[in-house]
């Protein structure tokens, strides 16, 4: 599928304004934050990516804790690269780059950059609860990411499921990888898990961080 039409931005007060709950909350939600065209041009990416074996499973750690653990994450991913981004990649980068200056602007975080990677869940796959931070270290500070499974439902699963209160495992929310969803909270305050799907799952998932 190609881009038809030139793709438009989201309004810098849109922008602002997940700023500023994320400021008052620690998570935003946003459905239709880009258009559908777009989102499909992404999701079709992915899937030819999985076909040309181009993804890889996953892993959790860094450097030389790095390991694949298929009991705690089951997906495969493409860490997503400015310099060889498609077009429809480089648009979305684009976006989250004013998104971060305008999350700069409100919450003074010093967020330097964007790493991200398209990650697809064949079905039944999942990622057990976690963080969004290596043990010991606090660069991932603000979590972003964006669905692009169309016409999902509830009986499709694959839930993210999100905890408010580290202490208490009996409450979470569950949110449903709606394409066009952007989901976006305080890394560090949400331990989270992606819950078994009944179909194929994508997203690209990111995270914008500061200087190590």
């Amino acid at each position: 599928m190609m881009l038809n039409a030139p793709l438009t931005g989201v309004p810098a007060n849109d922008l602002a304004d997940i700023a500023l709950k994320l400021a008052e909350t620690g998570l935003v939600i946003r459905d239709d934050f880009l258009p559908a065209e777009l989102i499909e041009q992404l999701a079709s990416e992915g899937r030819a990516l999985r076909d040309n074996g181009g993804l890889r499973a996953a892993g959790i750690g860094r450097g030389q804790q790095f390991q694949a653990n298929s009991a705690i994450r089951s997906d495969h991913i493409q860490w997503l690269d400015p310099e060889t981004a498609t077009p429809a990649q480089r648009h979305y980068l684009g976006l989250l780059e004013e998104l971060r200056l305008a999350i700069n602007r409100t919450l003074f975080l010093g967020l330097f950059e964007f790493e991200g990677h398209l990650a697809l869940y064949p079905p039944g796959a999942y990622y057990r609860r976690h963080l969004d931070q290596f043990q010991g270290t606090q660069h991932r500070l603000v979590t972003v990411i964006l669905y692009l499974n169309p016409e999902w439902r509830e009986a499709d699963g694959g839930q993210l499921r999100l905890y408010p209160d580290p202490a208490d495992d009996g409450r979470f929310q569950d949110l449903l990888p709606i394409g066009g969803r952007l989901v976006c909270f305080l890394s560090g305050d949400f331990p989270h898990e992606v819950l078994p799907a009944r179909r194929e799952r994508l997203s690209i998932t990111g995270w914008f961080r500061k200087r190590d």
